[in-house]
């Protein structure tokens, strides 16, 4: 009896998928390509006849239709990290010991896997289908390459075996193996193509190709390396468990990978490695540890953005040498200021290198790079190029120290650096161009103004668009421009784009417009923005475009408008101030007329506020356009604060000049020192008057003395000593007298919330807490009095175990709220 179309199909299916696994993974050939290329023409056909039987994970989509030109943007569920790096045999020991002192175990074993040089992805099944795909972006926002990923053979689109999760994300390396490369090229030298650089970048820009067909053209390769967000069963104890785990299920794993004993294993590992490198199949960079037991993993959790428990140890990357043209910064979207060494061009690792990091301003100060020198630049992990050493001999006459500017290029800004931090940065957060998506979308986010809706597309292309420069442009958004925006964001090219804008013009007066349009570049990265810059007189057609998300946005940002001070705070996004800073400063001071003129010392007399919080709050107040950028908030019909009060009445304990002294951390005064000054010089103005003969005579060493001189005469400090005693007078003034303390059930005891609450939220949890005198922390320590645990609960749960601390469950939580 002859087989239904769809047992024809399915067939078809797991002969083409068994072939391709077999030739990808295991560089076997089960059969000719003349017959894989029957089979495939086959399947088409039956999918052509029987659409019903076109499924999305069939053979044949993977050289199917257009994508997207722009790729939708994907939120990690459980952020892709990255590893911390070892040069050394020194670093790697240094590594094994770290775990072992906090583990105290002896005896460690770590799954040791190269390191492929290639593009990270993860890939999300559903019920055992792959259902999306994407890069790793920035570790929590990634791209969706779905459709390019079906393209590679080696990927299963259906899980084999049984006992997978109902939800599994797979973590893994895309690259093009080394034979792929070279016979892409040769091809494109044939044919006067454009010739790959190097395997990685071909890899990478094969999964960001608008066209699939093109990807397919391109050989990809995987390596499952771990896992992401596991749900509806569990994975194996250890990571080389779940690596053969993985291999059951059909994912290709490195038969590389091994599992070694301590820092002797690593070691004679990564030597083995790196004599057998040239002879691999693809690149790879260096080798990675893992510490193998799970168990061991959570116990040592992360660092940044990194896990403690894994690193890559890199092998030595190729050099060259060149010379430094120029030095400039570079401001990032976080301020950060890094020098770049603009250098005479140069081949390093198969890539053409023009500028190299020199990482922050110590790092050219102990390498003493200058503009003329000749230098040796590396790719560091292949990827980044950097400066690594001076060639001083051939140095040319007269060069001079580079020194870091005192101004940001970009806005003009004060550039700063807090004491004992390597990285320099622009304090005009919110007026810096450079880093203005960053501070709108902080501004944005939903603890801080909550504005639901406004996503970092539509940010990047209001911002391109000069219709944003500012937070408070947010507040002047129309219903107009969101739905232009809209329809800039869907079309794929200026002919589309005004295709779709006619039908929302009137019919007279629109031609000239819609003109401009059609004479935009499309082949330009800018021409959206462009276009969104373009005014229009819209006439909706309602039946041709949807309008409730534009309303649901102009809501959001009208709702945000009446705030608290503490949001606020928090909103503008100031260097080291997260909520807590921001919910201490709305509580001792009360009032942001108050805050922002403040000098930084003062803002130390609130609990857990050091100097290097302290000194990046002045800092960013002190910015002319961070206040204008403020200004432009309070104006009438932008922002509202609604619980502005009085300085709370504890800043007046201690509130005296000499423990102004104290927190403006003068060389060599104390508490004690400052006393004896204040006895005779009992103000600012007294004291900034004062020659230093008057200091040795209030009891101050001659040195102190002589040193609280220069102090003075240097960097504005009289001035703001004498606004900082201003204002400690106002606050006095301002503060209320002292009345009888009332205290609550909780004051002084520290609380940690850990897992999912059924009756509450967590930030409902945290302020029913925080009112009653607690405070809440995100870690459990010695010091926690008891955790609260919902569903679902972590290590959190698993630390207050080991240290004895007392667990509250929900229904604990919820009667002694009642009581209170």
């Amino acid at each position: 009896m002859s087989p239904s179309p769809a047992e024809r199909a399915e067939a078809l299916r797991r002969q083409i998928d068994d072939a391709g696994t077999a030739y990808h993974e295991r560089d076997e050939q089960l059969i000719p390509d003349a017959e894989y290329d029957r089979l495939v023409r086959e399947l088409e056909a039956l999918e052509l006849a029987h659409p019903d039987l076109a499924v999305a994970d069939s053979p044949t989509q993977r050289v199917g239709g257009k994508a997207s030109s722009r790729f939708a943007e994907v939120r990690h569920a459980v952020p892709m990290l990255s590893l911390g790096n070892a040069f050394s045999d020194e670093e790697v020991q240094d590594f094994v010991r770290r775990i072992s002192e906090r583990l105290r175990r002896d005896a460690l074993y770590f799954s040791a896997e190269p390191k492929l040089d290639g593009l990270a992805i993860s890939l999300r099944y559903e019920n055992g289908r792959f259902v999306q795909g994407a890069t790793r972006g920035d570790g929590s926002t990634g791209e969706d390459v779905s459709t390019n990923l079906r393209q590679i053979a080696v990927i299963p689109q259906v899980l084999q075996g049984a006992g997978w999760p109902d939800v599994l994300e797979v973590r893994g390396e895309v690259y093009m193996a080394r034979a792929d490369f070279e016979a892409y090229n040769a091809q494109a030298r044939l044919h006067d193509g454009k010739v790959l650089a190097n395997p990685r970048n071909a890899a990478a820009g094969s999964l960001r190709q608008l066209d699939p067909k093109m990807s397919a053209r391109r050989k990809l390769s995987f390596y499952a390396y771990g896992t992401g967000q596991v749900e509806g069963g569990e994975l194996p104890p250890t990571h080389s468990a779940t690596l053969a785990q993985l291999r059951a299920w059909g994912f290709p794993v490195s038969d590389l990978c091994q599992v070694v004993e301590g820092s002797a294993g690593l070691l004679a590992y990564y030597r083995d490695i790196g004599e057998r490198r040239d002879g691999l199949a693809f690149d790879i960079d260096g080798v990675v540890y893992k510490l193998d037991d799970r168990a061991g993993q959570e116990t040592m959790g992360f660092v940044s953005r990194a896990p403690r428990w894994a690193i890559a140890h890199k092998f030595p990357a190729q050099e060259q040498t060149t010379t430094v043209e120029a030095i400039e910064i570079q401001i990032g979207r976080t301020g950060a200021a890094t020098p770049v060494a603009r250098l005479n061009p140069v081949a390093v690792a198969g890539v053409i290198v023009s500028n190299a990091t020199l990482h922050n301003a110590d790092q050219i100060q102990r390498l003493d790079v200058r503009v003329g020198d000749t230098v040796i630049v590396r790719r560091a992990g292949d990827v980044i190029p950097e400066v690594v050493s001076v060639i001083a001999e051939r140095r040319p006459a007269g060069t001079a120290p580079w020194q870091m500017p005192a101004q940001c290029p970009v806005c003009g800004s004060e550039i700063v650096r807090e004491e004992g931090e390597a990285v320099w940065r622009c304090s005009g957060e919110l007026s810096c161009p450079a880093q203005r998506k960053e501070a709108i979308a902080h501004f944005a986010s939903r603890r801080a103004m909550d504005i639901d809706g406004l996503g970092g597309k539509y940010i990047e292309t209001l911002v391109d668009a000069g219709i944003v420069r500012g937070v408070a442009d947010l507040y002047r958004l129309t219903r107009d421009q969101l739905l232009h925006l809209k329809l800039v964001l869907d079309a794929e090219t200026p002919e589309a784009l005004a295709a779709q804008i006619g039908l929302h013009l009137p019919p007279e007066g629109s031609g000239d417009y819609l003109r401009a349009i059609l004479q935009l570049d499309g082949n330009d990265a800018g021409w959206r923005a462009t276009a969104l810059a373009m005014p229009a007189a819209f006439v909706w057609n309602t039946k041709k475009i949807a309008t409730r998300w534009a309303d649901n946005l102009i809501a959001a940002i009208d709702a945000s408008r009446d705030t608290t001070l503490e949001r606020l705070l928090f909103a503008l996004g100031i260097e080291n101030v997260g909520e807590n800073t921001s919910k201490g400063l709305s509580t001792w001071f009360g009032d942001l007329e108050l805050i922002r003129h403040l000098p930084w010392p003062l803002f130390k007399r609130v609990p857990d506020i050091g100097g290097e919080v302290a000194r990046s709050l002045g800092h960013f107040f002190e910015q002319s356009g961070n206040q204008d950028a403020i200004d432009a908030l309070l104006q009438v019909g932008q922002v509202r604060i609604g619980d502005t009060h009085a300085p709370s009445a504890k800043l007046r304990d201690g509130l005296d000049f000499a423990q102004v002294l104290v927190e403006a951390e003068i060389p060599g005064i104390t508490r004690l020192r400052a006393e004896k000054l204040t006895a005779a010089l009992p103000d600012a103005a007294a004291l900034v008057d004062a020659e230093p003969v008057r200091f040795v005579a209030a009891g101050l060493p001659n040195e102190v003395a002589l040193g609280l001189a220069d102090w003075l005469d240097r960097d504005g400090h009289a001035q703001m000593l004498l606004k900082a005693d201003a204002y400690r007078h106002t606050l006095l003034t301002r503060a209320p007298e002292q009345t009888e303390q009332v205290t609550g059930p909780l004051d002084g005891q520290t609380v940690v919330l850990t897992g999912t609450l059924a009756q509450m939220t967590r930030d409902e949890a945290k302020a029913r807490l925080e009112a009653l005198g607690a405070k809440v922390s995100g870690s459990v320590s010695k010091k926690t009095a008891f955790v609260v645990a919902g569903t679902e609960a972590g290590s959190k749960l698993t630390k207050a175990g080991e240290l004895g601390i007392e667990v509250w469950d929900e229904d604990r939580l919820v009667a002694f709220l009642a009581q209170h």
